[in-house]
This record gives C-alpha cells, sequence and structure tokens, in this order.
C-alpha cells in the first residue's frame, strides 16, 4: 500500500478514535452516557482456496489478516426527542499474503495483483429517537431481509444513507430507508451500488420499505417487503416463519417468496423472476435438521444489492445461494449443539445442497453442489472468556464455473468497554 493509503488508513482509525471521546465529553453535558457502549472486535483471519485446475490464471488464494473493528453506540439526551451518535472505525492488516496467492476478498488487492499492507475506514451516525421511533443517517450497516450487510471476511461492509425504524406498536415492525454509497468488505473507499447480476453497471441508489408482525407468544411471523435498486430492479419480499413446540421437539418453517423486475430505465435489461423458498427445521436436545427447498423460475437470477449477503434465501451456503436464473435447489443441514451433552460453547454443523437447471452465461443446465462443514468454540470463562474458534471447510463444484475447495480459520475476541 502507498504512503498515501497507509496514512489514511490510519487517520480513518484515529477519525473513529476521536469521534468516541468528543461524543463522550458531550454525553457528560447532555447525559446521552446513559446506555452508551463501546465494543472492539478481534478477528484475526485464515483463508485458503485451492481451485484444484492448477493449470488455470490462479490456482491457490491463501492469505492471512488480522482485523479491528470499534464501535461506539451512545444513548441518547434527555427530552421529548433524543438525539445520539454510533460510530465505527476499522483497520486491517496483512500478516501473509503474495501477489502469487490474493484475491481472498481479507484485503484489497492493487493493480500489479499484490495485497495491500494495510487499509481502513470510519464513518458515523447521527441518530434521534422519538417515543418507539428512530432514525439514523450516516455510516450504517443495514440487516433487513432486501439489503443485508456482509461480515463473512475480515472487516464489515457499510453503507452510506437513512434508516428508519419504528416499533410504536407491539409486535409490529415499520422500516424504511435510503442508500446512496457502498464501502466494500476489502474496501476504504465509497463507491456506487450496483447488482450482483452485473457489478459494473450503478445506479443512484437504493430504496426499501417493509412491516414485519410477531404475533403466538413471539412464535409466528409475518413480514412484507419492497425494494428498488434505481433504474435497475424492484423487489418485493412475502415471507412467513413459524416455530411450534410438540413434545421434547421444536419444529420451525421459514417460508419466503420474492417478485424481481427491471426498473426506470432498465440499466442491465429487462428483469422478470419469481424466487420461492421453504426451510423446515426440527430440534431436540441440541440436535438439529433442517430442509431447504428453493426455485428460481423466470429468465432473470434473483436480485440483490452487489456485495451483500445473500442469508435471506433458504438455501445460502459459505460460497453460493443457488440463484441462478431457472435454478431449483435442495439442503439437508445438521447442527449439534454440545451444551447438551454437558460442554457448553461447542457447536458443529454439517450440510450438503444441490441445484441443477441453472441457466448462467455460459449456457443452460448447469448443475452445482456444495458440502459445508464447521465446528466452532466459544471460551465460557476466564480471562479471555468469549474468545471464539472457528474452522470451516466447503467443496463445491459447478458446470459453469471452477471447482474448488475452501478452509478457513477465524479466531474472534470481542470486548465491551
Amino acid at each position: 500500500m502507498s504512503n498515501r493509503h497507509s496514512f489514511l488508513a490510519h487517520s480513518l482509525l484515529g477519525t473513529s478514535l476521536s469521534l468516541v471521546g468528543c461524543a463522550s465529553a458531550w454525553a457528560d453535558e447532555g447525559g446521552f452516557l446513559e446506555g452508551a457502549k463501546t465494543d472492539l472486535l478481534l478477528r484475526n483471519y485464515y483463508f485458503n482456496r485451492d481451485f484444484r485446475d492448477h493449470d488455470g490464471p490462479k490456482g491457490l488464494v491463501a492469505e492471512w489478516a488480522q482485523g479491528f473493528t470499534l464501535k461506539f453506540s451512545s444513548g441518547y439526551t434527555p427530552g421529548i426527542v433524543g438525539f445520539g451518535l454510533d460510530a465505527i472505525g476499522m483497520f486491517g492488516i496483512k500478516l501473509d499474503s503474495s501477489r502469487r496467492v490474493s484475491g481472498s476478498e481479507l484485503l484489497p488487492v492493487h493493480d500489479d495483483g499484490s495485497a495491500a499492507d494495510n487499509f481502513g475506514r470510519a464513518g458515523a451516525a447521527l441518530k434521534m429517537r422519538l417515543s418507539q421511533t428512530e432514525l439514523k443517517v450516516g455510516e450504517l450497516l443495514p440487516d433487513v431481509p432486501v439489503l443485508r450487510y456482509d461480515d463473512g471476511r475480515l472487516l464489515p461492509q457499510t453503507f452510506r444513507g437513512t434508516m428508519l425504524v419504528s416499533r410504536e406498536i407491539a409486535g409490529l415492525g415499520l422500516q424504511a430507508g435510503q442508500y446512496r454509497a457502498v464501502s466494500l468488505r476489502n474496501s476504504s473507499d465509497m463507491q456506487d451500488l450496483s447488482a450482483w447480476a452485473a457489478p459494473g453497471v450503478k445506479s443512484d441508489g437504493f430504496n426499501y420499505a417493509g412491516a414485519e408482525y410477531r404475533f403466538n407468544q413471539q412464535r409466528t411471523l409475518v413480514g412484507a417487503w419492497h425494494s428498488q435498486l434505481e433504474d435497475i430492479y424492484r423487489q418485493s419480499y412475502f415471507n412467513v416463519q413459524h416455530k411450534q413446540p410438540v413434545g421434547d421437539w421444536v419444529l420451525g418453517g421459514n417460508l419466503g417468496y420474492f417478485i424481481d423486475r427491471d426498473d426506470g430505465s432498465a440499466r442491465i435489461g429487462r428483469v422478470d423472476s419469481h424466487t420461492a423458498y421453504g426451510l423446515f427445521s426440527a430440534s431436540t436436545a441440541g440436535h438439529t435438521l433442517y430442509l431447504g427447498l428453493q426455485k428460481v423460475s423466470g429468465d432473470s437470477p434473483w436480485m440483490s444489492v452487489y456485495g451483500s449477503s445473500g442469508r435471506t434465501l433458504g438455501n445460502d451456503m459459505f460460497n453460493g445461494n443457488f440463484s441462478n436464473a431457472g435454478e431449483r435447489s435442495w439442503q439437508l443441514r445438521y447442527d449439534y449443539d454440545f451444551a447438551a451433552a454437558g460442554v457448553p460453547g461447542l457447536l458443529a454443523m454439517v450440510r450438503y445442497g444441490h441445484g441443477d437447471n441453472a441457466t448462467t452465461k455460459v449456457g443452460n443446465g448447469g448443475t452445482e453442489w456444495e458440502r459445508d462443514t464447521e465446528i466452532g468454540y466459544t471460551l465460557q470463562s476466564g480471562s479471555l472468556k468469549n474468545l471464539s474458534l472457528r474452522l470451516n471447510n466447503a467443496t463445491n463444484r459447478r458446470s459453469f464455473n471452477r471447482d474448488f475447495d475452501q478452509t478457513r480459520l477465524i479466531v474472534s475476541y470481542p470486548l465491551s468497554f
């Protein structure tokens, strides 16, 4: 990384720390320190992806990095209308990489193919609260069904814009927002928004509104959402979730339906798809079994903002979500919580997903499968309480893209002040 960019990264982190200090001083005067909190997440991340085809342009991607994410969230000033401040500062450091194995998205990559030595960014959001309604403006981490920020690498993706959340009626949540720029998980910069279907085609903004209602002792949820990536796509989403105790078991169901259409000047062309999924679960004594079924109908893939997570879908996995045009997929998954066997903090997961009939840029009738395994442990006591280790492995085989095997080791240590 150049000296200019290195200086920028350090300055950004310093700016965030200054924001925390300023907010604390303001809190003493205005009283919004009550309810304030500061969290620091230390994340050490090793990523290895073996493409198996070593005659290809890059047969192996392997990088190791250390990340720091500092979040400050104030309380609110007293009065009918309360004001506050949220701030975030992020910094990542390269521990091991080279031009031959870069490209894991843990770190930015220079034009010569080498990974940056370090990178970072910082931002803040002003917030206002009236009764049970909250408005935030600035650097945000949206996590709603139509736009979920991605935190799957060293540092989280962030968006710049406005979000409104209202919970004036018991059980009913109303949300709306608008975003004009995004910083990807391996970037220090803000850029225009785009869609996964065509990352090079830019949009002027993303807008959304939605409602969710929880009832039946919080066991049932119904939701309806609408979003628009301006001049690219508009999307409607409907969702029903339910959990039902049956003896020693808890049965669950998560049903979702997306309708995607092109919007405005249709900068990526015609968009026309329907995506339906069902994710069903059965849990007892630490064991949980899942069955996922999903179908994309129409001439377009499922639409989402570039860089965002696809975890709303029923068959979202470590490296894909089976969302190509026309694709049919299913998933089997098994989780075990070892707390049921007297070892709290130890979790294990294995799942397999398979898709067929996919239409991609290379043609029709594409097939793919993915097998994921993960084991994780979180320390329950001692000086390193809450330190967690996660080891996961994925095997991906696709008729329309390169095959690969992947291993990730993530050590996280959250601190609260």
